[in-house]
């Protein structure tokens, strides 16, 4: 599982510096866009590329230009992290400045006329917005035959549309307002879920022409997986791990999220705790030391182990229905570990 895994990211890496070299971009008044495009689509796990070449394999064998085609994912998944650090006013990328920070920063530098924020922010949009024209170039220039393609596309814009209706819902995200745990998820669920495993399974099961139970099967997987992922993304955001994320640990409480551990612990907390915990997410700016006490709150409450539990639940669900896929035992075997790295967020 490891060595294929591993194997499936240096393809789709080795694929993205050569779509990226291709189509390079000369540098404007001294930035150079390409590496800023490096920077979100060159470090990280490959998570929904592997998901959507699995789902081909679950239907047809290997295949470099399935590989490829499902390679056009991470330059989607820039698009959508280099917009979000830009609505969540983030420092930090893959543990190096956000696009938007860097390219203010060389504002600064140059001396340009006008506001260095602002221009960070515009800057940093408009990669974006290349990074999503470059992802459905990657994809149509795979090498798919048209007629697999014409199954991909009406999953495709639905997976864009449910990704960015999910971040406009996001905006809306404030633990102040106390969302009850369901409408949390729902929106977890539609911007980050679906969008990293249940999505691209299916992508990659319909460019394979797979039938209509195995789709099933695979959509319902990554459904539990994709909670199970996002959930652990939401344990990591309150207790930090910037090893694995890349950003500081204290993301999520700093800015009021409404995750699904801090809902949890709302809805959980008696009624001397549900009142601390109010006062400490209506902190403005929230210090280290409140941070610490909203920690140690998400624990006493129980919502950590709350959370904890809803994962198990989830990755139990995806065995079963694994267990119970008609597939071949080797990509049975492949969609069990795959849940594991996504349920524990391993390397």
């Amino acid at each position: 599982m490891y060595r294929w895994r591993s194997a499936v990211r240096a393809g789709v890496l080795a694929e993205l510096e050569t779509f990226l070299n291709r189509h390079h971009i000369a540098p404007i008044h001294g930035i150079a866009v390409d590496d800023i495009a490096r920077q979100y689509v060159g470090r990280g796990k490959c998570l929904r590329s592997t998901f959507m070449y699995l789902g081909w394999l679950c239907g047809a064998d290997a295949d470099a230009a399935a590989l490829r085609a499902a390679a056009g994912l991470e330059l989607l998944h820039a698009f959508a992290l280099v917009q979000d650090d830009v609505m969540d006013e983030a420092q930090l990328r893959r543990g190096e400045p956000a696009a938007h920070v860097r390219f203010a920063a060389r504002h600064r530098r140059a001396a340009l006329p006008g506001n260095a924020s602002r221009f960070g922010e515009s800057a940093a949009t408009l990669v974006g917005d290349i990074c999503l024209v470059w992802a459905e170039k990657m994809l149509r220039d795979s090498g798919i035959g048209r007629a697999a393609l014409d199954r991909v596309w009406p999953r495709y814009d639905a997976m864009r549309v449910e990704l960015a209706v999910g971040q406009f819902a996001d905006l809306l995200n404030d633990a102040r307002a106390e969302p009850g745990l369901g409408a949390v998820l729902a929106v977890a669920r539609a911007k980050s879920g679906n969008y990293t495993v249940r999505r691209p399974l299916e992508m990659g099961a319909a460019m394979a022409g797979c039938d209509e139970p195995t789709r099933t099967a695979l959509g319902r997987y990554g459904r539990a997986v994709g909670e199970a992922f996002q959930l652990r993304d939401d344990l990591l955001g309150a207790f930090g791990a910037a090893e694995v994320t890349g950003k500081p640990g204290d993301t999520d409480l700093g800015q009021h999220k409404a995750s699904t551990v801090v809902v949890a612990a709302l809805e959980l907390a008696d009624t001397v705790a549900r009142r601390e915990l109010t006062a400490l997410l209506a902190t403005p700016q929230p210090g280290d030391a409140e941070i610490a006490r909203l920690r140690a709150l998400l624990v006493a409450t129980g919502a950590r182990e709350h959370i904890e539990e809803m994962i198990g639940d989830r990755t139990a669900e995806a065995w079963r229905l694994v267990a119970a896929a008609r597939l071949p035992e080797p990509q049975r075997h492949l969609l069990d570990g795959m849940a594991r790295v996504c349920a524990a967020r391993e390397n």
